[in-house]
């Protein structure tokens, strides 16, 4: 545990933080932007019941939760956010629980009365992620409890007696979020920290401080304050962007905006493309998917990124913008390297255009990982097929985890509609030369990739026979 000494850095700022702390307004000024949530609390506020367990966003002893405008409370990790992104924002600590006439809470009431804590460090994280989930009126089942708990780990391993208590508070009614502070326009906190609120300020913005890196939920970035504690010189906040936030759809496509985050855009890409319901249930956690977007997934350009071999495989188009224009490419022509990708110096990613499936056309994908939660992926795939009296005449294939790159599975694609499954496998070893490393061999993956294939042909022949892959 290293908060207790952190020291939190003060400079002057242009603009003042403003945000909703447990119903009450905040303004700052004199803080780094640059500092964690989670510091911010505990060492300014004092208000330590929210803990420091692994400084990544894994463990949901930080847990807080966001409260929305619609109404909506999402838990998120205050470890990785930093001070910067919240504000305009609304934000409730275990704190800020409480019942009628200074009572507990109804979620801290069942808590206790379920026995469910035992040394108590993970309880405050554990709570919150049970306001959240009693405030989103969803049923008390089973899977959906252990969703909402899949961000917070006990290592007393007291799970029983919290998920008796989440079923207690399924669906229980909550009070109306506090009204959030409004910013007429931009903000710029100490010169460092610029929170553009349109798509011209940002692209203004990007254009003049190329050396700033774009910001969009932290998971990525806000390491770098958590646990590298080396936070970024320079960010532009791309959050309040109206272009980068929006999520809609036609009936040809799907648009998702690059800074709308897993949370908001959940519902629309589940309703078109039924099978990523089981996979973006294990894309981190709930604290997680409130925080990262799937523009960030793809700007990180990483080989194990959960989505870019499922967007590439649905024939994703990137809208990239810049004060030179805007234009479009497909998702597969993004990737040119190790960590290398298209995006000029100037532009942004605007936002994700994803075609709409078409009649015949079927959409699977999966994952592997060494654990089910809280993971990144091994080996990841998307198949999106089109077929025809039971024979594939159409495939676009895509893996993650077998090259430098998320890869279209172009040579396999081709055996597939010309012979068939049996050459599609084969195809697998001339393809690719999968990267190598602790999460799995180039062997193992290469492996991997085969039998998800063979997966793949029974979903196909013998529909509703083959389950979910789980975490291997």
């Amino acid at each position: 545990m290293r908060i207790e000494n952190t020291t939190i850095t003060v400079i002057r700022m242009a603009d003042r933080i403003r945000f909703v702390l447990n119903d009450q307004p905040v303004e700052l000024d004199g803080l780094s932007p640059m500092i964690t949530l989670l510091d911010w609390l505990r060492e300014h506020r004092g208000l330590r019941g929210t803990k420091e367990g692994c400084a990544e966003g894994d463990c949901g002893a930080c847990t807080v939760v966001l409260e929305r405008a619609d109404g909506h409370r999402e838990a998120m990790n205050s470890c990785i956010a930093l001070l910067g992104q919240i504000d305009g924002q609304a934000v409730r600590t275990v704190e800020g629980l409480h019942g009628p006439g200074g009572a507990p809470h109804a979620v801290q009431a069942a808590m206790a009365e379920s026995d469910a804590t035992q040394c108590g460090f993970c309880t405050p994280g554990f709570v919150m992620s049970a306001y959240a989930f009693a405030a989103g009126g969803e049923k008390g089942d089973l899977d959906t409890i252990h969703d909402a708990l899949a961000g917070n780990l006990c290592r007393c391993t007291g799970y029983r007696p919290i998920v008796a208590a989440m079923a207690r508070v399924a669906g229980l009614a909550v009070e109306a979020p506090p009204p959030l502070p409004r910013r007429a326009g931009s903000a710029s906190f100490d010169g460092r920290f610029h929170a553009p609120r349109s798509l011209a300020e940002l692209l203004a913005l990007r254009a003049g401080h190329p050396e700033a890196l774009l910001l969009a939920g932290a998971t990525d970035l806000g390491l770098l304050a958590s646990r590298a504690r080396k936070p970024p010189v320079s960010l532009i906040h791309v959050a309040h962007v109206p272009e980068l936030t929006a999520v809609g759809e036609t009936d040809e496509q799907v648009t998702i905006g690059a800074a709308a985050s897993y949370a908001q855009a959940t519902p629309v890409l589940t309703a078109s493309y039924p099978a990523l319901r089981t996979y973006l249930a294990r894309l981190g956690s709930r604290q997680i998917r409130t925080m990262g977007t799937l523009g960030g997934n793809i700007g990180t350009a990483s080989p194990i990124g959960d989505m870019p071999p499922v967007l590439i495989a649905l024939e994703a188009r990137l809208r990239l913008a810049s004060t030179r224009g805007a234009r479009e490419l497909l998702l597969e022509e993004f990737f040119l390297d190790y960590r290398k990708t298209a995006l000029a110096a100037d532009e942004v990613i605007e936002s994700i255009v994803i075609p709409k499936l078409w009649q015949g056309e079927v959409f699977f994908c999966d994952k592997l990982s060494k654990r089910r939660d809280q993971d990144i992926s091994t080996v990841a795939a998307g198949y999106r097929l089109k077929i025809k009296s039971g024979r594939v005449e159409d495939a676009r294939i895509a893996f993650g985890g077998m090259a430098a790159t998320p890869k279209r599975a172009t040579a396999v694609e081709g055996a597939l509609k010309k012979e068939g499954f049996a050459a599609a496998i084969a195809a697998v070893e001339s393809e690719f030369e999968p990267i190598d490393d602790w999460r799995g061999s180039a062997a193992y993956r290469l492996q991997a990739a085969k039998n998800l294939l063979r997966r793949l042909e029974l979903r196909v022949t013998s529909p509703g026979q083959a389950v979910e892959v789980e975490a291997l």
